[in-house]
């Protein structure tokens, strides 16, 4: 019974968060590109460059709210972006993500979130229909810095690592338990299609996705480095430092004229 409340309520969060919000699907758009930058600028938040480049999908959700009043939960919408098998990057996926509770709680806390999945089983739980973290795919808290070095997870055996960024009152996130699912009619707002579905969206041959989407599909791709190979992960406490510079090849030999003895006179 309680499981079947849980249920019921999460859905609730998940799907009445959009409603709630009011607010259009590029206005979402401009709000993900916004956080990612900002959270990829600062040392103490953001995602390490090893982790971004081995990436199989990133989605980002300003403003994932907790409230709660003996029944509370959390909720927000966002987008996901999927890495083809080129390398390059799909349009964006609209999101939502809810979780209900029940037991003494009190409070609105908020922050902005991005979540980083390193396996394609992950990815295909959400374009499937529906994602629950911590039961259908492992997430934990990631590594932080650009530069950090793997001290855990070296092998990357979390499917899901999570990064946010405080709001207000907000002192941490869990998202154990939290729902992932597709927001349909969002989707079909966006590009104009009804009855599309997440397959149509982010296949290779989809028409690019229109503004103010395609910057945030760039940002995503310079941040992953999606133009280079990925850098191995660096080992624990193993510091990074920069390729040696070899110099450069001499091309063909040099010579020097001799002196001349007598200027302008004709040789002997």
């Amino acid at each position: 019974m309680r499981s079947s409340i849980l249920g019921i309520l999460t859905f609730y969060f998940l799907l009445s968060a959009p409603a709630r919000a009011e607010e259009s699907e590029s206005l979402l758009i401009d709000k993900s590109l916004i956080v990612l930058e900002e959270l990829q600028a600062m040392p103490d938040l953001a995602a390490p460059d090893w982790l971004l480049q081995r990436a199989e999908g990133i989605a980002i959700l300003p403003e994932v709210i907790k409230a709660g009043a003996i029944v509370g939960g959390r909720g927000g919408t966002g987008v996901l972006l999927v890495r083809r098998q080129d390398g390059s990057w799909s349009n964006p996926l609209f999101i939502g993500l809810g979780a209900a509770s029940v037991g003494w709680q009190f409070g609105v806390q908020a922050a902005d979130v991005i979540l980083v999945f390193t396996t394609r089983r992950s990815i295909e739980g959400i374009t499937d229909g529906k994602l629950t973290l911590g039961a259908d795919a492992a997430a934990v808290a990631g590594p932080v810095g650009r530069a950090a070095t793997a001290a855990t997870n070296v092998t990357l055996d979390a499917e899901v690592y999570s990064y946010s960024r405080a709001k207000g009152l907000f002192a941490g996130l869990s998202l154990e338990g939290s729902v992932i699912a597709i927001r349909d009619g969002a989707n079909e707002r966006f590009y104009g299609r009804d009855g599309v579905i997440p397959s149509d969206i982010i296949a290779p041959t989809a028409p690019l996705a229109p503004s103010p989407a395609p910057a945030l599909m760039d940002a995503v791709a310079r941040l992953s480095g999606s133009s280079v190979e990925p850098q191995a992960a660096p080992a624990p406490g193993e510091a990074e430092t920069p390729a040696a510079v070899e110099p450069a090849p001499t091309e063909g030999a040099q010579s020097f004229p001799m002196e001349d003895p007598a200027p302008g006179a004709e040789p002997g």
